[in-house]
Formats: structure tokens, sequence, C-alpha cells
């Protein structure tokens, strides 16, 4: 019998090499936006614009391996499905493993205030937490299947604090964070979804839902009524952030993206009755049916990346913090300085940061995300207002200098990122602002030396600037026009 701990240790060490690299797959832009039409819910996307920074957590019983969450029990041939440690020589024992990590998944170190007093020193004004991911493992109290946290089979479901996403939304809440249910449309321990008549070939439903609508339809009911617990059991909720974007109606399949080519079924899980139930309990309720555009795709979410310029319509970029979704040991985080950096280039382009954090199997994240915060938070502190409730303005950027502008016009913003070889000069070329009155340097109280031109404003005391005011990230300066 091969001991837990040995078994870790392979884990563990498995999972370095899943950690080399970004795990999962990144996932095409929409190609046509529709605007909501509900005005409740655009005042709600318009309320969200103004976030502009978002704590996501990926969560689950994988954390025990340290793996890329569900992907290895996938079928597929691809670097994030690739199956480690002692189980991975056949499928169906290395799946009755992982399925069997609910017996032993016991997070007692769980504690969301700590998370919420973290993410709002970083300056964080929303969540969105994995409720249910493609594994099909369930972390709130859903009445439709046993493969869940608060489960007998669990051992933390005897804990007060079983039901984490009731006890992570009402933590954050009281802190008048947005709240966001990450949930996963496919779910692959249901036998409605990947029926066990079949062998699962890839990540989509392993049967025709035309031929055989019975199940089809049995697996829709039990979609819409775990989205309706957690619209009905979970207090107020902002955001239903949908994954799986292979389950979609056949018609909306786009053949040039190469993961949806894959796609040979038709997967409608009719979304016009799901989002009416959710708006009746919810109203105002932002939809992100992740990929499929149309009414149910409120914002679109780029992987793992910025776009190259603004786009016409609301976005978040959701980026990891480490190199993984889920939690990996000895993961590498990006530094206060790249998250910093990534937040001012994706507000700078009307965007949103949604950054990634994964809890470790203890309910803990590792204390280097915690470091991290607290320097982001540092330099939010100073530079906030040019951040939240604001606008992209033309040019956006200018070499290492980005831009945003207040919604009133009056006020603009230029963000110095510490990026190469920076002079003493500084140009801000700000379009359509008018005449500016007076530059400051947030966070500094000597006086700015600066002379509009032609060519913009200059800025020519820049590195005394920096230096007399002890910065030591990205230098924000807040333009005022007449």
């Amino acid at each position: 019998m091969i001991s837990r701990s040995t078994i870790c240790k392979a884990f563990a060490a498995a999972a370095m090499l899943y950690s080399t690299g970004v795990l999962g797959q990144a996932h095409n832009l929409s190609k046509k936006y529709e605007k909501p039409d509900d005005p409740l819910v655009v005042a709600k996307l318009a309320q969200w614009q103004d976030l502009k920074f978002g704590l996501f957590m990926h969560w689950g019983t994988y954390s025990q391996w340290g793996v890329v969450e569900s992907w290895s029990i996938c079928p597929e041939d691809e670097g994030w499905t690739q199956r480690k440690g002692p189980y991975a020589d056949t499928y169906n024992n290395y799946l009755k493993a992982y399925e069997n990590l609910q017996t032993t998944f016991n997070p007692v170190k769980f504690n969301p205030e700590k998370w919420v007093k973290a993410a709002n020193e970083a300056g964080m004004k929303y969540v969105v937490f994995t409720t249910k991911h493609h594994d099909g493992f369930s972390m709130f109290d859903t009445k439709q299947t046993d493969y869940k946290i608060t489960d007998k089979k669990s051992p933390f479901s005897t804990n007060p604090r079983a039901n984490v996403t009731k006890e992570i939304f009402n933590a954050f809440r009281k802190q008048n964070f947005m709240i966001g249910a990450y949930f996963s449309k496919p779910d692959w321990h249901s036998k409605d979804y990947w029926w066990p008549y079949f062998p699962p070939k890839d990540r989509n439903v392993n049967y025709d839902p035309v031929k055989y609508p019975e199940r089809w339809d049995a697996f829709k009911k039990f979609t819409y009524n775990q989205i309706e617990e957690l619209m009905t059991g979970y207090g107020k909720v902002d955001i239903l952030w949908l994954d799986g974007g292979w389950v979609r109606p056949k018609a909306t399949i786009d053949t040039t993206v190469e993961w949806q080519k894959g796609i040979k079924f038709n997967q409608d899980i009719d979304m016009p009755k799901i989002a009416a139930m959710v708006r009746q309990h919810q109203p105002g309720l932002m939809v992100v049916d992740r990929t499929v555009a149309g009414q149910y795709e409120n914002y679109t979410t780029p992987e793992q990346e910025v776009p190259e310029k603004p786009l016409s319509y609301p976005w978040e970029s959701c980026i990891t913090m480490g190199n993984s979704w889920s939690y990996v040991p000895g993961d590498k985080y990006k530094s206060a300085h790249d998250v910093i950096d990534l937040l001012v280039k994706i507000v700078s382009r009307g965007g949103n940061l949604l950054m990634n954090i994964g809890p470790g199997p203890d309910g803990d994240w590792d204390p280097v995300a915690y470091d991290r915060l607290k320097s982001i938070g540092e330099w939010i502190k100073i530079n906030g207002e040019g951040i939240y409730n604001s606008r992209a303005v033309a040019p956006y950027s200018n070499g290492n200098v980005f831009y945003t502008k207040s919604k009133d016009k009056k006020v603009a913003y230029a963000y110095v990122l510490p990026e190469g070889e920076q002079g003493d000069n500084v140009t801000i070329n700000i379009e359509g602002m008018g005449k500016p009155k007076q530059v400051l340097l947030m966070g500094g109280k000597q006086k700015v030396k600066w002379k509009a031109g032609a060519n913009g404003i200059v800025v020519s005391n820049y590195q005394a600037l920096y230096k007399q005011a002890g910065l030591k990230e990205a230098a924000g300066f807040k333009i005022i026009y007449n």
C-alpha cells in the first residue's frame, strides 16, 4: 500500500513540471458583442467597469495533488491534460484516484476573512470564486449530487464552515465586494454529461444529445437546478461567470477557432431559460457566457493576455498571479511590479484585471501571495484615483507612459512604467483634454517642473521627483485641466 505522504510527494514533484508554464488554454475573444437591453444589467455593468481590480480563485480537491484543475481527467492529448504521479499509467485508475480525493480534502486553515483583508488592502473590489469546475466537484452544498465538499464522504463536511462558497461570498460581501460565481457548464462527473455507457473521448459530451434527448434533458435540468441553488441560497450575487464554452448551441460554433472545431454535437443548455431564472432571483445580474457571443456574454474575458488596444465593449483580462490557475507547490508568482504594470496597461485600455490566486489543500494561500498583495496595496493607496472609476483616453499610451481620465473629463492621469531606460524628461501627450492647468506627482510633495507645447506636456525633473518621493513602482502624474 502506497502511503498518502508518498503519493503527495510524487504529485508535488510532478506538479513542478506543470509550473514551468501557464496551464490551460487561452480563450478567444468573441467576434461580436451584443449590448444588454435590461437597464438593471446595463447599470450593474457600468458599476462593475468602475471597479477595475478583482480577485479570482480556483480551488478544489485537485489542490491536494497540486495539478492543473480538472484537466488531467480529460482524455485529450494536450500539454495541460497530461496525467502525472503514481496513478498515471491507466486512465480509469487515475480517474478513480482523482475522484477519491473527495475523501481526503480537509482544508482546516480555511479562513475567508483573512483573504478579504488581504484583497481589500490590495485594492481589489470584486471576487469570482469557482463554485464548480469541469470535474464536477461542487464547492457548495448542492442538493443535486453527493460529489461535493459538504457530503459526509468529505472530512471537511463536519466543519461549521463546510459550505465554503457561502462563507466566501458572505465574507467578501460584508466588505462591499461585488460577488461573482464561477460555474462550469460541462460536468465530467455527471452521468448525464459523460454517460458511463460510453468512454469519454474528449472534453465534450460523450453521446449525441439528439439521439438521446432524455439524457440531455436530465443534464439540462441538473445544470439549471444547480445554478438556481447558487442564485437563491447564497445572498446577493452580481456575476454568473460561466466557463466551458464548448457547451453551446451548435449554431454558435466558430470553426475558425481551433478548439471549437472539436465540438461535434449540439450542446444547448437553454441559456434563455437560465438567464430568465437567474435574473428573476438576482435582478441586474451580469451573465458571462464565455466565448458564446450574444446577449448572454455581458462582458468578454481575454485569458492570460492583454488586448493590444482598447476594445469597444466591456472586458476583463483574467490572469494568474502564479503560472497555474490552481495551487501548485513552489509555483512562481509574478512580482508586485509585474502585477502593477498589468493593472495599469489593462485599465489604460478600458478593461478590468481579474487576478487569480489558487488556495492550497490546507485552505490558505501561499505566503508569497499575501506579500504581493501588500505591495500592490501600497501602490494603490497612492495611485488608485487614476485607476478606479477611470476611462480610457487616446492615445492610451506612448512608449512606457499609459493614460487614463476621470469620468468628468476634467482630470487625466499618466503612469510611467519603470521599463527600460527612463531619462529626466517625460512626455505626456493626451488627446482631447483641453489646456492643462496643473501637473502633480501622486505620492510626491516636490513641485513638478513642466511645460505644455505642441507635442504635449514635458515633465523635466522626473528622476529627482521619483527619487525624492521614494517611489518603487510606476509613477503616477495627475493632470488637471481648465
